[in-house]
C-alpha cells in the first residue's frame, strides 16, 4: 500500500471519481470543499457528506471531518475511508503537508494552484498551464484526448456542451428560469416524462413572491439535482435527465469520471517515479 497522502480540492463527480480510484489503489485521500458545496450527480459526489456527515460511492465511505481535526483525518485515511472537510483555502496544509494536490474544481481558470503545495501538483481540465502552474494537467474534454495528461501545455478550451447520451446534449439538461431558491418535488433516480413537474424556484420576481416551475425537458431518469433550498440564478444548470430511463445509473460514476481518473493515477505514478529516479 502506498504511504502517500493525496488532498483533493472538490468533490464534485469528477473529483469524486479520482478520489474513489486512488483510494482503492492505496493511497490516502482527502478532499476540500466549500462550506456549501454544489453538485449535480449528488449520488457521486463525495461533497455530499458536508450534508449527510457519511456518504458512499460504489462502496468507498466518505465522512465529514473539521479540518480543526488531523488525528481523525488521518486515522480515517488509514482506514481507507475519505474524510471531507469544509476547508475552502486548504488551512489543513498547516497540519499535514500532502504528497499531492489536485485541483479537480473546474473552475476554468487558476485561482489559487502553484506548485509550492506539494511535490507533486495536479490540474483538472482548462485554466492551468504545466509546468508553470502544476506538475500536470488532465484533459477533461469528451472526445480523443479525454484523460490525455500534459506535462507542457494545456488542456483544451471549455466548449460548453454537454456530452452527448443517446444523442442528446443541452436538451437532457435542466437550467433555472429565474433567480431564486430551489424546491424539488423529485428526487434522483426518479423516472419522468417530458412536461412532468420536477420542483419549483421560490422567491422569484419583485415581489419575491412568485413561483417558477422546474419541469422535465425530456422523458427519462433525473440524474442530477441541486440540493433541496439552494439557492439559483437565472440560467444555470440544476440537474439533469437521462434519456436511457430504466437504464441508467445515476448511482454510478461515470465514464467520463473513469478516464479522467486514470489519467490522474497515471500522472502520479509517473511523477513520482520520476521524483524517485532523480533522488536516487
Amino acid at each position: 500500500m502506498f504511504k502517500e497522502i493525496v488532498i483533493i480540492k472538490s468533490g464534485g463527480d469528477l473529483g469524486s471519481a479520482v478520489a474513489h480510484r486512488l483510494v482503492q489503489s492505496g493511497f490516502a485521500v482527502m478532499i476540500t470543499e466549500k462550506t456549501a458545496p454544489l453538485s449535480i450527480r449528488r449520488r457521486v459526489s463525495f461533497s455530499e457528506a458536508v450534508y449527510q456527515q457519511e456518504v458512499v460511492v460504489e462502496g468507498v465511505s466518505a465522512r465529514k471531518v473539521s479540518k480543526e481535526d488531523p488525528e481523525t483525518v488521518l486515522r480515517l485515511c488509514k482506514k481507507g475511508m475519505i474524510p471531507v472537510l469544509a476547508d475552502e483555502n486548504l488551512d489543513i496544509l498547516s497540519k499535514i503537508s500532502p504528497d499531492v494536490v489536485i485541483d479537480a474544481t473546474l473552475r476554468k481558470k487558476n485561482m489559487d494552484m502553484h506548485r509550492d503545495l506539494a511535490p507533486i501538483t495536479i490540474a483538472l481540465g482548462p485554466g492551468f498551464t504545466a509546468p508553470e502552474d502544476v506538475d500536470a494537467v488532465i484533459e477533461t474534454n469528451r472526445g480523443h484526448h479525454l484523460g490525455r495528461i500534459y506535462y507542457e501545455g494545456r488542456a483544451m478550451e471549455n466548449t460548453g456542451i454537454p456530452g452527448a447520451i443517446e444523442g442528446l446534449r443541452r436538451e437532457r439538461v435542466i437550467y433555472s428560469f429565474g433567480n431564486g431558491h430551489f424546491y424539488g418535488s423529485k428526487e434522483i433516480g426518479d423516472l419522468v416524462k417530458k412536461g412532468d413537474l420536477i420542483g419549483k424556484i421560490r422567491g422569484c420576481g419583485k415581489d419575491k413572491a412568485e413561483e417558477i416551475r422546474v419541469c422535465s425537458p425530456i422523458d427519462g431518469m433525473i440524474r442530477g439535482l441541486i440540493p433541496e433550498g439552494f439557492s439559483v440564478k437565472k440560467a444555470m444548470k440544476i440537474g439533469d435527465v437521462d434519456p436511457r430511463g430504466e437504464n441508467a445509473r445515476c448511482d454510478l460514476i461515470s465514464d467520463k469520471g473513469r478516464t479522467i481518473s486514470g489519467g490522474v493515477l497515471e500522472a502520479i505514478l509517473h511523477l513520482m517515479h520520476k521524483k524517485k529516479l532523480k533522488d536516487d
